[in-house]
């Protein structure tokens, strides 16, 4: 079981992260840090993000994280959140496109809902924030003990779309299903925010912090 987890500075929405993994495995040791030599030591990595991806990622690269993490990914387990998960594709179509770490073949796009209505008959707003249901799409560690469609939060307007069906673990409705979560050997990445989705979030976290890919 790991026993030291760098959360990746410089990328926003950290606080909550790192609250969460230690509630969820207290004996970890947490560090946040962006220095490349902390993330080489670390026996797993878990890459936030909230804002616009171009941002976190000139913050990645200009702070000498970036090869750090694409060394860690090679080997060890590595978990992207929200805007962290965006990141780990070959680029996205905000800001007219914006290259990503290109560690998960596929391409992240926005969301297209001008003209639809939800159930109750009013309009689908962008970017999507609150609660939603995620559905397993395929079984997976992560998964362990989280009940197939709890409720997890979401803010955003950005989606990914993986060139491989299989590394879709999860997804969730918003207009039409869409991919919220995936996985590929060691790496993982939600779109939600396990962090604000309270005890599933927190189970989700558990898992990853004990998963041995």
């Amino acid at each position: 079981m790991a026993n030291k987890i760098v959360v990746v500075d410089g990328l926003g929405n950290l606080r909550s992260v790192v609250q969460a993994l230690r509630t969820a495995a207290p004996e970890a040791d947490v560090l946040v840090s962006h220095n490349a030599d902390d993330i080489d030591r670390a026996d797993r990595i878990v890459l936030p993000g909230q804002g616009a991806m171009r941002d976190c990622m000139t913050s990645l690269r200009e702070s000498g994280a970036e090869e750090a993490v694409l060394r860690a990914a090679k080997t060890r387990p590595v978990m992207g959140v929200c805007v962290g998960e965006q990141m780990l594709f070959d680029a996205s179509e905000e800001n007219g496109g914006t290259p990503g770490l290109g560690l998960l073949p596929g391409k992240v796009v926005r969301f297209q809902l001008d003209g639809k209505l939800q159930s109750d008959g009013s309009r689908f707003k962008v970017p999507q924030m609150g609660w939603n249901r995620v559905r397993h799409s395929r079984e997976h560690p992560l998964w362990d003990g989280v009940d197939d469609g709890s409720y997890f939060y979401f803010v955003h307007s950005y989606y990914a779309v993986p060139e491989n069906a299989q590394d879709t673990i999860g997804e969730a409705d918003y207009g039409a299903p869409y991919c919220c979560a995936v996985g590929r050997d060691n790496i993982v990445a939600t779109q939600f925010h396990p962090e604000k989705s309270a005890e599933a979030g927190l189970r989700l976290y558990r898992n990853f912090v004990h998963w041995t890919p």
